[in-house]
Parts: C-alpha cells; sequence; structure tokens
C-alpha cells in the first residue's frame, strides 16, 4: 500500500513573463505522486498557473495539469506587446543569455515608444478599446466549469480593489476571465477590470493584485488544513548593487512594492512562530505555518520589468527549465520536511 501523499499549498507571485519560471516550478512538483496540492493563493501571472493547473488537473490529474499549463504558456508566447514579430522570432533564434535579453529589449525603439507612452497616456487614452494581451489565453486555454469545480486544489486569487484601496480574494465561481485578468491589471497598461458583486450587484473597479497581496497568504491559514506552505517567488528579494539609472531605479521600486506584502505576512507568521517557541501562546491556539521557498534571485536579477512585458518563447522557456531545475533542488533536500519543519528560517530572514 503506498503511503499517503504529503499534503502543502502553495503561494505563486505574479511577475508578468517571468511567471513561466512558476511554470516549470509546478511542472516538476506535478511529476511526483508523493505530494498533494491543497490550496492555491495566487496573484497575476501566478493566478493564470494556477487557474491552468486546476483545469488541466480536473480533465487529467497530474499529467492533465502538466500539459494544459503547457497549452497555456505556448499560447501566452504567441502574445506579447513588445517588441515586434519580426524582433521576437530573431530573439528566439539568437536565444541570448537573460541579463542580455534584457538589455536587449529595454533597448529597442519599441519597448521604449511603449513605456514613455505609458508614463504619459492613460490606457483610458492609449487603449481606449480595453484590449488585454492575456485574453486569448484565457479564453481559448482555460475552461471554468474546471476552474471552479469542487475536487482539485482550493484557488484564491488577489486582486486589489481600485476605490477602497483593499484587498479582494476571488474563490469559489468567483474565480472567473475578468477575476484573472483583473488580478493582473497593470493599471499604467490596461483599463480597471469591473465585476459586479453577485449579492449587491454594485460594480467594483480592479487593479493588479500585487500591490495588497503578492500573494495573499491568509486565504491558506482560514481555508484549508494543511500548515506547510511553499511560496514560489517571482520578484527578487535582494539585488547586489544600488540602482543608479532610472530604468534601473523604477525595476527596483516595482520589486520593493511588490514584496513589500508579502514580507509583512512573513513577519506575521515569524511572530506568531515566537510566541508559540516561547510559551506566550498555548499550542493550538493560532495556526503554526510552516514555509518553504522556492527562488531564482542570480536568474531573476538579471531580468526587469521590460522582460516581464515580453513573453519571448526562448525566453520563458529558459525560465521554465530554472523553474524544473529550483523544485528538483528542493524536493531533494527537503522532501522529508514537508509537514514536519519549516524549511525558511524566518528569524534569520526578519531579525
Amino acid at each position: 500500500m503506498s503511503p499517503k501523499p504529503v499534503r502543502i499549498n502553495l503561494a505563486l507571485q505574479g511577475g508578468g513573463a517571468h511567471g513561466a519560471f512558476t511554470w516549470g516550478v509546478l511542472d516538476r512538483l506535478l511529476e511526483d505522486e508523493t505530494i498533494e496540492i491543497e490550496g492555491i493563493s495566487a496573484t497575476s501571472a501566478g493566478a493564470m498557473n494556477a487557474a491552468a493547473l486546476k483545469t488541466g488537473w480536473v480533465i487529467g490529474g497530474n499529467q492533465g495539469a502538466r500539459e494544459k499549463l503547457d497549452a497555456f504558456w505556448e499560447e501566452v508566447s504567441a502574445h506579447t506587446v513588445a517588441p515586434n514579430p519580426v524582433v521576437q522570432a530573431w530573439l528566439t533564434a539568437l536565444s541570448p543569455s537573460p541579463s542580455t535579453f534584457s538589455k536587449m529589449i529595454e533597448a529597442h525603439p519599441g519597448y521604449l515608444m511603449a513605456d514613455a507612452a505609458s508614463r504619459l497616456l492613460s490606457p483610458y487614452v492609449a487603449n481606449p478599446f480595453n484590449i488585454h494581451p492575456l485574453r486569448p489565453a484565457v479564453d481559448n486555454i482555460l475552461d471554468f466549469d474546471k476552474v471552479c469545480a469542487i475536487g482539485g486544489p482550493k484557488l484564491f486569487i488577489t486582486a486589489t480593489n481600485v476605490r477602497s484601496g483593499k484587498i479582494k480574494v476571488f474563490a469559489g465561481d468567483e474565480v472567473t476571465a475578468d477575476s484573472l485578468l483583473a488580478s493582473a491589471c497593470l493599471p499604467t497598461l490596461y483599463q480597471a477590470v469591473e465585476i459586479p458583486d453577485p449579492e449587491t450587484g454594485e460594480v467594483h473597479a480592479y487593479w493588479d493584485g500585487g500591490y495588497m497581496g503578492n500573494p495573499a497568504l491568509f486565504p491558506l491559514f482560514y481555508n484549508t488544513d494543511t500548515s506547510d506552505v511553499l511560496v514560489v517567488h517571482i520578484n527578487p528579494t535582494e539585488r547586489p548593487d544600488v540602482p543608479t539609472s532610472a530604468n534601473d531605479i523604477l525595476n527596483r521600486v516595482n520589486e520593493i512594492s511588490f514584496n513589500s506584502s508579502l514580507f509583512r505576512e512573513l513577519r506575521a507568521i515569524n511572530f506568531v512562530r515566537r510566541l508559540l517557541e516561547d510559551g506566550k501562546i498555548s499550542p493550538g491556539t493560532m495556526k503554526d505555518v510552516r514555509i518553504h521557498s522556492i527562488m531564482d534571485n542570480e536568474l531573476m536579477i538579471q531580468l526587469s520589468a521590460a522582460t516581464k512585458l515580453t513573453p519571448n518563447r526562448a525566453l520563458l522557456l529558459k525560465l521554465k527549465e530554472a523553474g524544473r531545475r529550483q523544485m528538483d533542488a528542493f524536493l531533494e533536500a527537503h522532501r522529508a520536511d514537508l509537514g514536519k519543519r519549516s524549511t525558511v528560517d524566518l528569524r534569520e530572514m526578519f531579525d
């Protein structure tokens, strides 16, 4: 009789095309039949990965999830905002290093024009027809009857309410094409996604969930039984150099901003753990969350905000392979820790 699978939760960050790293992490994880995913909290590109995984899992289990993730990212690679298709094909053939790729995109006239326009023109002017490049992938690949099915991982998708500034977590039947696009709605590029409240009928406007939860961890505490949370990082947590160019400064501001909400929640987990360890609260009073982490800081610091908007197939495949390597290394080092202890030292991180 085979042993009972270890159950974990996933927390998937957003980061545009860099979400292909998470694709690789999930692809490797889904090869392992000894691990079961109970819940997924996700934002932006992480939300797309989560919905593709759930659709495929309902169709054909772990292998179905892997195939649907492949199909989703193949579709994404066919749609990009910059640069033009000729340059996309050339970059695919050349397959430069991630840092070279990033510099080439940042220097391309098409990207520079689009970037300048996004700083000067509202998307209500520059994008009056409200075209979202991810809409074809969401509509063509995802099946929301399956995304919202009772079986399989529970999904929690984060967006930011524009008017209130509060976090919104979509779950169950609330996970729709619009809620996924809301979670990935960068306000300098796309008009706010408007979604009616099913109870009141009031229409709420949403922006990218990364501003308030990238991703939100608390839905996993309240709505799942497992205490293990595997965080898949997309935005670099550290950079060795102080940025000095305008592009580098804005890029680092973006990274810090989109990591801040996650760090706040991790700090709160660390506080609860210290209370438990010091005997200041009784065991069972609060959930003792075990945190695990997958990242490739060395790779991600070679990339930039420009590459988040450029889903070139060659880059996506490099990111996927990096994700697979990091997940494989994690399993080799920490498989036995799952369900027993944290593999991230939160005290060291925050002290």
